[in-house]
């Protein structure tokens, strides 16, 4: 049984001596991480207000690209607030679901994921842009352009933690740790190499690793997935002349800094510029036409020069709040299920937000990842509302959690039964009276 603790009490120590200062707030915070629902509030504190700053903020970085291009100085966040106002009633939805049911969605959205991404190779429905084929259009309608790719990372995610709950007893033997979850994952990810998108497939990788690291895979079964990982990135840009100029580039930062080189050297002048604090919402220089993907790959740049050092902080600490809640909620889970699929969602998350981040500062060539939950994009951000869903429902279903949200129904439900058992006594005391 769960206790919560009384916040107004005074704290002590092991001796019975109060508690002040520093120790006391420690104590303080410690006692609020330990309630039953701490885990649920650390997601949506940490994710609500990253999608809070990242509508700001795109708002901020893509004004100017949006009036030059559309005549609309808004026309960029108007989507954004379209797709966020889309995914938050699907993302609660989520969170709300029975295990059961995420159990038959996971195998839909395998299929589902799978046939999108066929899709793209089908003459007069695949797109190009950044050089990725990795758009699907459905329409004339721009609001019909989706990436599948971004969806392809859930069903990575959902149907991972399925199969591998469903044999976790058997997991301690190679064969049924690795069929068939990896071939079929592998399926998914041959097609997003196919359509040349080397982000996306990273970081379906760091899913793959993050999830079989959880899984307790053998030493000898995890590395060897480390090296081919490792190999078809490679593979990735040897055979692409683009990504063989950004790797040169991106080892030469000093040369062409009007062609390859020009978009980094153009965040780390956004970065340099911003100080301590910032030039102030909306006062970026760079977003007027020298950084050309402002409010998307780059958006992070424009923060830094906007909100300064402070700001780009705020971003870490609140990914690290989401990332620590994610793992707390994994090692909590009593269910297979709920832990492969906490494990999942926050390595796509966290390791997509170091991906970008590390691409802005200049610790890795430039590559198409967006920051989940602040670049603009529709797709990306339904996808990544629905993985919050999925987290929620996951730190929901942690057995103290459990157990008090059980309570909470049975005590909602008990005043019902007493009227209604109240009623038929008053109704058989009128009927003992009439006769």
């Amino acid at each position: 049984m769960s206790t919560v603790t009384d916040p107004t009490r005074q704290r002590t120590d092991h001796h019975g001596v109060p508690l002040t200062g520093p120790r006391a707030t420690f104590a303080q915070l410690r006692a609020a991480l330990d309630r039953p629902m701490a885990s649920q509030h650390l997601v949506v504190a940490s994710a609500g207000l990253l999608l809070g700053l990242g509508l700001m903020m795109v708002l901020s970085s893509s004004s100017v690209m949006a009036a030059n291009l559309y005549g609309d100085s808004y026309y960029f966040v108007k989507r954004q607030l379209v797709f966020l106002a889309v995914g938050l009633p699907i993302a609660w939805l989520v969170s709300r679901m029975p295990t059961k049911l995420l159990h038959l969605i996971a195998v839909l959205a395998l299929i589902g994921s799978i046939g999108l991404l066929a899709l793209i190779f089908v003459p007069g429905l695949g797109s190009s842009a950044g050089g990725n084929d990795n758009w699907l259009v459905l329409g004339s309608s721009s609001f019909l352009r989706i990436q599948p790719s971004e969806f392809a990372k859930i069903a990575i995610v959902l149907w991972g933690a399925s199969v591998l709950a469903n044999k976790e007893r058997r997991l301690d033997e190679p064969f049924q740790l690795v069929f068939p979850y990896l071939p079929l994952i592998g399926v998914i990810v041959g097609m997003v190499v196919l359509q040349r998108d080397l982000g996306t497939a990273m970081v379906m990788g760091l899913i793959v690793l993050g999830v079989m690291w959880m899984a307790g895979a053998p030493k000898r079964v995890f590395f060897s997935l480390v090296l081919f990982v490792g190999a078809g990135v490679s593979v990735m840009v040897l055979l692409s002349p683009n990504r063989v100029g950004r790797f040169l580039a991106f080892l030469n930062p000093g040369t062409d800094e009007q062609g390859v080189n020009m978009q980094s050297s153009v965040g780390l002048d956004a970065i340099a510029s911003g100080g301590w604090w910032g030039r102030g919402l909306g006062g970026s220089l760079e977003k007027w036409g020298r950084l050309s993907a402002a409010h998307t790959d780059f958006v992070f740049a424009v923060i830094a020069e906007e909100l300064g050092l402070i700001g780009s902080l705020t971003v870490l600490a609140l990914f690290l709040v989401l990332g620590y809640a994610g793992l707390r909620i994994a090692l909590r889970a009593d269910r297979p299920f709920h832990r492969y699929l906490a494990v999942g969602i926050t390595t796509w998350l966290l390791g997509q937000a170091l991906i970008n981040i590390a691409v802005v500062i200049r610790w890795g060539p430039v590559m198409g990842v967006p920051l989940p939950m602040v670049s603009y994009g529709g797709s990306a951000l339904l996808a990544n509302l629905i993985a919050v869903g999925l987290l929620i429902n996951c730190a929901r279903n942690e057995p103290d959690a459990r157990e008090l949200l059980t309570g909470k129904r049975t005590r909602r439900a008990q005043p019902r039964v007493s009227t209604v058992v109240a009623a038929d006594s008053t109704v058989a005391a009128a009927d003992r009276e009439v006769r």
